[in-house]
């Protein structure tokens, strides 16, 4: 039987919350740094279920990789080998539920001299991989899926590749990581071009670590590396673990949360502008920039939220983050429409569909679109027996849910959370005192 977990209302939600790692950033901070050349130290790495899968891939391909696990301070000590280092796997690559670790080692292995082969669990081979297959190939890859090289396993015989001027369709930040991972061992540039900004975050480490990575307008242009240097760091906390406490803090009627050290790259904070348009309190303090990425303090207390329009760029820059402004907007006066977010039915679940059907079951109006989420605020919601679907952000979304919602929320599959954000349930219980509001296991 899924774990079950039954969140009570809170009478307050206050303290300060050290948010984990950033996971986007953790993934890449690791791949990077395994075809680098020397050692690299990664601080407050995120040891969750996603990353997790990364270090297994890379140690499958020879890469030392030492993880301390400290109390609330995991490092990881990378030991690279350069791209020339890494060897052929024995067996499968598995990425298990990660498709950040399945779309950026795909780019990665196109480039190199030997057979791969890219897994994952039920959910990952469902989704959608076309979209790295057909560039890599025009790269000069050979790459082989099912449904017509559409879907994983992914069977990969890397070789040598062309650099190509390529357009994405889609924003994917994902699409891009592989493509530059690609390019780093072409011949030749290559020239990427999105229809939206995505996160930034490769860009940046590549940038640190010596790559020839150019802006020429609206193009990234990047020109082959022979090498990289290591790149220690510490990783910011996680806007994404970060804005279920923001809507946390602005939904309820008693509350004040603080977040610190929280990852604030304009690519990526898309939901405080959200919050803040819907009438959030708000406040982004000590804002600084750290091994190269933006960083912040952020506080947030009750607030009276009101419906707007989140549409265009703004929804690629906190697409991750809908399925909790969903909850935020549940509860806003007013009509709200999220339009923009066909990207969400090809997650770990059909998160629209997913997101709609659970919110219903606790009293919200919520319609969902293939392309869009409207949400007409209630004045409250109620306590039901919901499902993660084994959905982490759906998870922890519902969970915000419930600490307002009247009555129990009963949630199973909770133990998803452990896919981006370990910890999620002890910085729950620290946020209510025993006699305000608590969390039960099932």
């Amino acid at each position: 039987m899924s774990p079950e977990i039954t969140v009570k209302p809170a009478r307050r939600l206050e303290g300060a919350v050290i948010a984990p790692g950033d996971k986007s950033i953790s993934h890449r901070a690791a791949i990077l740094n395994a075809i680098a050349s020397g050692q690299a130290a990664v601080d407050n790495f995120l040891p969750a279920d996603d990353c997790l899968a990364t270090l297994d891939c890379l140690r499958a391909l020879g890469v030392d990789l030492l993880l301390e696990r400290s109390e609330r301070k995991p490092r990881l000590i990378v030991e690279g080998r350069g791209f020339d280092g890494l060897r052929e796997p024995a067996a499968a690559l598995d990425a298990r539920n990660s498709g950040t670790t399945m779309r950026l080692l795909a780019g990665l292995l196109a480039g190199r001299p030997f057979l791969s082969v890219l897994t994952g669990d039920s959910s990952l081979l469902s989704r959608p991989m076309g979209r790295i297959v057909a560039p890599l190939r025009e790269m000069g890859a050979q790459v082989r899926g099912r449904d017509g090289d559409t879907l994983a396993p992914l069977t990969i015989r890397g070789g040598p590749l062309r650099g190509i001027d390529h357009r994405m369709p889609v924003a994917s930040a994902q699409v891009k990581s592989a493509l530059l991972l690609a390019g780093l061992q072409a011949e030749g540039e290559t020239r990427l071009t999105e229809p939206a900004p995505s996160r930034d975050h490769t860009e940046r480490m590549l940038r640190a670590m010596g790559a020839s990575l150019r802006s020429d307008g609206e193009a990234l242009v990047l020109s082959p590396s022979e090498r990289l240097a290591p790149l220690s760091m510490r990783v910011p906390g996680d806007i994404s673990a970060a804005a279920f406490w923001l809507v946390a803090g602005a939904i309820h009627p008693n509350a004040e949360i603080r977040l610190e050290g929280v990852g604030v790259n304009p690519t990526r904070a898309g939901v405080i502008e959200a919050l803040r348009m819907m009438g959030a309190d708000l406040r982004v303090d000590n804002q600084r920039e750290e091994d190269g990425e933006p960083k912040a303090d952020l506080t947030v207390r009750s607030s009276r939220l009101r419906g707007v329009r989140i549409e265009g760029p703004l929804v690629v820059r906190l697409i991750d983050e809908v399925p909790v402004l969903a909850v935020a907007a549940a509860l806003a006066q007013g009509r709200t429409v999220i339009s923009g977010v066909a990207e969400l039915r090809v997650k770990e679940s059909d998160r629209v569909a997913a997101t709609v059907e659970e919110l219903r079951k606790l009293g919200a109006r919520i319609e969902g679109s293939d392309d869009s989420l409207v949400i007409e605020g209630v004045p409250a919601l109620t306590g039901a027996r919901c499902d993660s679907r084994g959905d982490h952000r759906l998870a922890m979304a519902l969970a915000v849910a419930g600490l307002v919602a009247r009555g129990d929320t009963v949630i199973s599959g909770a133990d998803a959370v452990g896919v981006s954000y370990p910890g999620f349930w002890d910085d729950l219980r620290a946020l209510t005192s025993p006699a305000a509001g608590a969390v039960e296991k099932g």
